[in-house]
């Protein structure tokens, strides 16, 4: 298994497992935006709560959190190792540099961009994953439980109502997904092309789809928080 450990820690192969667990992250995205959208529904959380209820007590799904937990400690970590390796490797700049004439800036800041959303998520999961997964112990104080239908489950509606009355909290959350969009617009079309998915004909159509995915995410994300803190979901 040497040749697996060499390739692993090669540029080309810390790049190949940041583009699988990135892609990754990615479906993750998808799926926690469709059930955080469910407070658009206005009906006082219910539909929240029904599916948070089901994310959280579903067995498949919470062995799929784990999954997720690891590929994010990979890409993390992988990000900061490629990014060491690169400076050791050019531990000088150049005598002459223009970086803005073959790349956009955030292309060349996402070690940076990927340091703010770490800072980010470290405060999105103390507010809610702690409080769901961990309530009661450490603690933590647990949460309130609602009756929908015939079950009792966890209030996470009231938990988001009241986590986003605080302006310092809602100025966090817009920085950190502002970050997370310049973060995916440059990393999902580079995944696909770290993948070999690199075709001037179909190139174009993914950079598009990544800038046009990455807004609307974002945006989202962005949009929750607002729409609380403003009264318009209540």
């Amino acid at each position: 298994m040497s040749w697996m450990n060499t390739f692993l820690t090669s540029s080309i192969g810390r790049k190949l497992v940041m583009s699988v667990t990135g892609l990754f992250l990615i479906t993750f995205l998808i799926v926690h935006c469709t059930i955080n959208s469910m407070i658009f529904f206005n009906d006082g959380g219910e539909a929240f709560n029904k599916a948070a209820h089901f994310m959280g007590t579903n067995i498949l799904i919470r062995t799929m959190e784990i999954v997720l937990f690891a590929g994010l400690i990979l890409h993390i970590v992988q990000a900061y190792m490629l990014a060491a390796k690169n400076r050791q490797a050019r531990p000088q700049g150049y005598a002459v540099s223009n970086p803005g004439a073959n790349s956009k800036w955030y292309s060349r800041s996402m070690t940076l961009l990927g340091t703010l959303i770490l800072m980010f998520l470290v405060l999105h999961i103390s507010h809610f994953w702690s409080n769901s997964r961990l309530g009661g112990m450490m603690g933590i104080a647990p949460l309130e439980e609602v009756q929908i239908g015939d079950k009792e489950v966890l209030n996470l509606y009231q938990d988001m109502m009241v986590t986003f009355q605080s302006p310092f909290v809602i100025v966090i959350y817009v920085l950190g997904v502002i970050s997370l969009c310049w973060h995916l617009i440059h990393g999902f079309q580079s995944a696909f092309q770290t993948l070999g998915v690199n075709h001037k004909k179909y190139t174009p159509v993914i950079k598009n789809i990544g800038i046009g995915f990455s807004i609307l995410i974002c945006l989202l994300f962005a949009l929750m928080p607002v729409s609380i803190y403003a009264g318009w979901i209540c």
